[in-house]
């Protein structure tokens, strides 16, 4: 006999094992999922039979999951927008912008409400050239976008993507404004959060990343001692090692991405779950409960 044939055979079972797999995952789309639920569980399972990998299942997870959200639930809140007055002078300007680094600011009047454009970060660099004499802000701002708190995000995902927008003012029901949203804040519900040069300078432990005053991004896996040290909590490390096994104990079940659960004065919304186990949450501080 052939010494080849214990190793054609092992190679020719695990290809059928995978067409099998790839036969089911096939079958089930052509039968038509009946509800959400049903097509994220094929998905899930093909991930488990390693024909996707877990951040494919995660980004189309977060694609479904963009479709039901609201400018409202996703946005920057009013307390938190950087902007910029119009009787600033270039000077002030300039260093608002140094100190904050975004790239993009609402410019306003008299307050948050007067909105009379956004100004470009990279509109500012003639002044390195030209100097400040004659410089006037109002002739370098773009139209400012501003959208209702009830717009679906994926429709104004669509109308970022076909206006070349690339920040949007949320209006609240009174006609005041009640919040900033970006396309990365978008994309970020669906890949998960981006990080780029800027982000470095932010406070980062291996499973804790501050991302706002009261916001944070926060590993299931980091363990409750970290946790604790880092909020000066105290929850208890003598049944569970993380902080997402106190979640599922909160939950008493699996949750699903953005399920929320509130302990004290802390939210946790789950970013990332798979069927086995959590893996990326969203801790917001909010306050003491009622």
């Amino acid at each position: 006999m052939s010494d080849d044939h214990p190793s054609s055979f092992t190679s020719e079972k695990a290809e059928k094992h995978e067409r099998s797999w790839l036969d089911k995952l096939l079958h089930a789309f052509s039968t038509e999922p009946k509800s959400r639920d049903e097509l994220l569980e094929i998905i899930k399972d093909a991930a488990d039979n390693h024909l996707l990998d877990p951040e494919a299942v995660s980004i189309i997870e977060g694609a479904m999951d963009v479709s039901s959200l609201h400018a409202r639930e996703i946005m920057v809140p009013r307390s938190q927008i950087t902007a910029i007055r119009l009787d600033c002078t270039p000077e002030e300007v300039l260093q608002q912008v140094i100190e904050s680094g975004h790239s993009r600011y609402p410019v306003i009047g008299e307050n948050l409400d007067d909105v009379r454009g956004i100004l470009l970060a990279k509109d500012l660099l003639p002044l390195a050239l030209k100097g400040t004499e004659n410089f006037n802000i109002e002739s370098i701002l773009r139209p400012a976008n501003i959208v209702p708190e009830g717009k679906r995000v994926n429709v104004l995902l669509r109308e970022f993507r076909e206006n070349r927008y690339h920040m949007a003012l949320v209006l609240d029901e009174y006609g005041g404004i009640s919040g900033l949203l970006t396309i990365e804040d978008i994309l970020e519900e669906i890949v998960g959060e981006i990080e780029d040069e800027t982000d470095e300078d932010e406070e980062v432990t291996d499973f804790i990343r501050q991302v706002s005053d009261t916001d944070y991004i926060v590993k299931a896996l980091a363990p409750i001692e970290d946790f604790n040290e880092y909020f000066k909590t105290h929850f208890s490390d003598e049944d569970f090692d993380t902080i997402g096994g106190i979640l599922m104990q909160e939950f008493g079940h699996l949750p699903k991405r953005n399920e929320v659960a509130q302990i004290g004065p802390m939210r946790f919304r789950v970013l990332y779950a798979d069927n086995r186990q959590i893996h990326l949450l969203r801790l917001t501080i909010v306050g003491d409960e009622d």
